[in-house]
């Protein structure tokens, strides 16, 4: 069964969540303050982001929008391995939530590339001479 944007959508926001409720549970130090206030951010900047993209005027608009989210995703999994570092106790769940993170990732990065493929399969067949 393919995977549909209501899907990601719901990962997305699940992502962001579970990561705002394990950074609850993080020691209270000058280093995870400012990890943390940056991954609450970018994991919840995917999700807003995603679904933006989702309502996009155009294709561009929405490869764009995409483009956003992957970098937003790639800075949460920079952000999980930062706070791994100094919250070793930790390691085990931010591990899941990298795996799940470079998921979204892969997916994001699939749907940018085939919506790309599909805007210059568009400008190939408008720009063939039509048969008389």
């Amino acid at each position: 069964m393919a995977i549909t944007k209501f899907d990601i959508m719901k990962r997305l926001k699940l992502l962001a969540v579970n990561t705002a409720k394990l950074c609850l549970l993080l020691p209270n130090n000058v280093v995870n303050k400012i990890y943390i206030g940056q991954i609450v951010r970018c994991s919840s900047s995917s999700s807003a982001n995603y679904r933006s993209a989702c309502r996009g005027k155009s294709k561009a608009d929405f490869v764009n929008k995409l483009r956003i989210v992957e970098e937003e995703l790639d800075e949460t999994m920079h952000f999980y391995e930062l706070l791994a570092e100094f919250n070793a106790p930790f390691k085990v769940e931010l591990r899941v939530l990298y795996t799940e993170a470079n998921e979204l990732l892969s997916i994001i990065v699939t749907s940018i590339n085939t919506t790309l493929k599909n805007i210059a399969a568009e400008k190939e067949k408008a720009n063939k001479p039509k048969k008389i």
